[in-house]
């Protein structure tokens, strides 16, 4: 592989190369800078996230551009604030023995006055955002009618974003004699079209197969029931103890969930969506380049232009909406040339999507199976073992040896090592000693039966219990009552379902004699509870009575329209998410409450009411919102 040397820079830019530690170009800096250097042509860079392409356009610009000339010559447009930055502090590092050359950032969320001011002192390079360079040229603001230099950087994302129209109005706006550089990722048919309405003749550069995904990158999936997906995002990162990743979410509503369960869990997660501030994404950001943060829970637009090294893993909890998307997501990890994963979880219904990912990547994913708890505790038993054996001593501890060694005296070299051990790994081994197996190859639906069937640990179960509407429970409190009586973690309890006089609900079979022995009997306001194990365990679409002889696919006392009896319910997912098998997109209505585990019917007709949930450990009646009918008997108090 040629040096940089070879490639046609002048020393000032070599010079900045060696301070960098620079060696090798990677391939899209190897063909496109000779290009660009020795020709003034329009150019179009396909190439993946991650490859070095502000480095292969950044070199010839600052190397072409005049630092006599004040005026401005070349502008860069790329797709969020933080890539906008990014560039602009690369620029400035490739041009820091180049004397008079100066480098503005123009983009959204900050002073638009102090812009302009940066932009008139004399700035030859402008690096901005469409929607913010278009204001500025609107308010005559800046003047780049007379450029020599347009790049388009990574122009599908731009486009993906909605900026269509600006970047024509841009482009439009400069003259047609310009050289225009685009780089991309994928090439789709909008891309396409701006090539050939506002370029010449481009050359073309591919690195890989055109649209294709990184040769760095491996790809996974993992097939779970809709249930346990954070779940299985939990055993995931407990199976790569050293994981440094971003797990991607559709909705900002699932990011924050997500985001929050982990910390709650006791990772170090945040969440990185388009209702935080500049001030908070930036202390986000900042404490993910630090790695202060393991796990960034991230949507797609707040994600993109996110450049931080060596990130381990790019989770997908929810696969786009948009297929193309994946590319973009599994670009976060495996650059410069360091190998990454790209793991999936999905639903059985999901499978055809990754088999359309596999024709647009041109790469085969592999499945995999949820690891075990005892493969966990494996893992962690051994990470923590080396990373005992890593660790540098401090000898500031010197001084406090000798009562250390005294208090340890009793102990043989064995037994020290064991308790040492346990220390840290206990927690694990508390936790998954009695956890199910999470991987399935089925649906979320069983087969009913008329025969008792077995119940195992890893099962789930359904039960009915004697307590319902006229009891004052909807669905969201009676969770809450079989949580904190029975003493159940947040998702342990599932697929509940009110009726008039009673209700149904789903606990793993382990929990069925905690179930049994603390409900059954136990009194409720004088009432004495009764549970039974239902023959039908949530599945189908049977249409049984109530205790008054309604159809329970009918309307229920200051309920939800058209509810469907417990056969006509898909599990929820977490944030409030439906695991719908005709569509993957989240329901537009969700109700409200950040981070706390919610359930949906599939039901198109059913909607989630407004009003919040009270946080009350007694069972109360929520008062009707304006979209959920009022009850037809008065409310009991």
């Amino acid at each position: 592989m040629n040096k940089f040397e070879q490639l046609g820079l002048n020393e000032s830019l070599l010079l900045a190369v060696k301070d960098l530690g620079f060696e090798n170009p990677s391939e899209v800096q190897e063909k496109a800078i000779p290009i660009l250097l020795e020709q003034n042509t329009d150019i179009v860079a396909l190439a993946q996230t991650g490859t070095g392409k502000t480095a292969a356009f950044g070199f010839p610009l600052i190397q072409k551009i005049d630092a006599d000339d004040k005026s401005t010559q070349g502008l860069i447009l790329s797709p969020t604030r933080e890539l906008c930055l990014q560039i602009t502090n690369e620029i400035k590092q490739y041009s820091k023995y180049i004397k008079g050359l100066h480098t503005v950032a123009v983009y959204g969320g900050a002073s638009i006055t102090e812009q302009a001011r940066e932009v008139k002192r004399g700035a030859q390079i402008i690096v901005a955002t469409p929607g913010r360079m278009q204001d500025m040229i609107n308010r005559g603001l800046v003047n780049i009618k007379n450029i020599n230099f347009c790049v388009l950087d990574e122009a599908d994302e731009m486009l993906n974003m909605g900026f269509y129209d600006d970047i024509c109005s841009i482009l439009s706006d400069t003259p047609d004699e310009k050289n225009t550089w685009l780089f991309s990722a994928t090439m789709p048919q909008e891309v396409a079209r701006i090539a050939k309405q506002f370029m010449h003749e481009p050359q073309e550069i591919t690195v890989g197969a055109k649209n294709s995904g990184s040769s760095t990158v491996s790809h996974e999936f993992y097939m779970v029931n809709a249930r346990d997906r954070y779940e299985a995002l939990k055993r995931l990162a407990d199976a790569n103890p050293d994981i440094f990743s971003v797990v991607f979410c559709r909705t900002k509503r699932d990011t924050q969930s997500v985001a929050e369960k982990l910390i709650e869990d006791g990772y170090n997660a945040a969440a990185l969506h388009g209702d935080l501030s500049q001030a908070q994404r930036d202390g986000v950001m900042k404490a993910f380049r630090g790695r202060q943060i393991q796990m960034l829970v991230a949507t797609d637009v707040a994600a993109r232009g996110i450049d931080v090294d060596n990130v381990t893993h790019v989770v997908n909890y929810q696969l786009p909406d948009e297929i193309e998307t994946y590319n973009h997501r599994s670009g976060r990890t495996g650059r410069a040339g360091k190998l990454g994963t790209s793991i999936v979880i999905v639903t059985k219904s999901e499978i055809r999507k990754i088999h359309a990912i596999e024709k647009i990547i041109k790469q085969k994913f592999e499945e995999k199976s949820i690891p075990s708890g005892i493969e966990i505790c494996e893992i962690q038993l051994l990470h923590l073992a080396n990373k005992i054996h890593d660790t540098e001593v401090d000898h500031e501890i010197d001084n406090y040896l000798p009562a250390i060694y005294e208090v340890f005296q009793d102990l043989s070299k064995e037994e020290l090592v064991k308790r040492m051990v346990s220390v840290e790994f206990n927690r694990f081994l508390s936790y998954y000693k009695s956890k199910r197996d999470l991987s399935s190859q089925g649906s979320d639906r069983g087969e009913r039966s008329s025969e008792p069937r077995e119940i195992r640990a890893g099962d789930p179960v359904r039960y009915f219990i004697n307590i319902g509407a006229r009891d004052d429970f909807d669905w969201m409190q009676l969770k809450d009552f079989l949580k904190e009586t029975l003493e159940l973690g947040r998702d342990d309890v599932f697929k509940v379902d009110v009726k008039e006089g009673f209700s149904f609900f789903n606990t793993d079979g382990e929990h069925t004699a905690k179930v049994m022995d603390i409900l059954n009997g136990f009194d409720l306001n004088g009432r004495r509870i009764n549970v039974e194990i239902s023959k039908n365990d949530g599945g189908g679409n049977s249409s049984r009575r109530d205790h008054n002889g309604r159809n329970s696919g009918g309307r229920r006392d200051g309920g939800f329209r058209g509810e469907r009896s417990s056969g006509g319910r898909r599990e929820g997912g977490f944030g409030g998410r439906s695991e719908s098998r005709s569509s993957d997109r989240a329901p537009r209505t969700e109700r409200r409450g950040e981070g706390r585990s919610t359930e949906r019917r599939s039901d198109s007709s059913e909607r989630a009411p407004r009003n919040e949930r009270r946080s009350s450990a007694a069972p109360r009646r929520s008062a009707p919102s304006s979209d959920q009918p009022r009850s037809r008997r008065p409310r009991r108090d």
